[in-house]
């Protein structure tokens, strides 16, 4: 008969430097605590201190009406649509044609994840908004902004009160 032996037996674990692999992988997934959710007036600044007021002949309250519509200026906001495309960020930016989603037949004409569009700092963003603008339609191709920005009267009060 075997003799067993009934101490406590030694755990596996990983060798330190498996560890360290193992925490910079789990750094690198993005975190939920990402999102933002700006205020108007902080909105403004932000997207004045970008560059978008006046581009391609838009004002800035036209960019602040188009992000309240789009996402309630929500950074994480995601809109999944019927043909699996997605709408990204505060803009609500497409990605069967602006971002690379997990369809890898995208054109991508932004150069980016549309991951990068939920991030708070709106730099990728903004950059992606005004190459979108740059096209025939400016705008317009927002159908958020041509329904509920587009000829307003009173544009100019989605600015009124804030300092930029």
């Amino acid at each position: 008969m075997e003799a067993r032996h009934w101490g406590p037996r030694r755990q596996p674990h990983l060798p330190e430097y498996m560890t360290l692999i193992l925490i910079a992988l789990l750094s690198c997934l993005p975190t939920t605590g990402e999102a933002k959710v700006y205020s108007r007036c902080e909105l403004a600044r932000v997207l004045h201190s970008l560059g978008l007021e006046g581009y391609r002949g838009y004002s800035l309250a036209d960019w602040i009406c188009l992000a309240y519509y789009g996402s309630g200026f929500n950074t994480d906001a995601v809109d999944h649509e019927a043909d699996g495309s997605t709408n990204n960020g505060i803009f609500q930016i497409n990605s069967r044609k602006w971002c690379k989603n997990l369809d890898v037949k995208s054109p991508n004409l932004c150069g980016m994840y549309c991951t990068d569009l939920l991030r708070p700092h709106l730099r990728d963003t903004v950059i992606c908004a005004m190459k979108i603008v740059q096209g025939p339609r400016g705008l317009s191709d927002w159908e958020v902004w041509r329904h509920h920005c587009q000829g307003q009267e009173n544009i100019n009060a989605w600015v009124d009160g804030c300092e930029v």
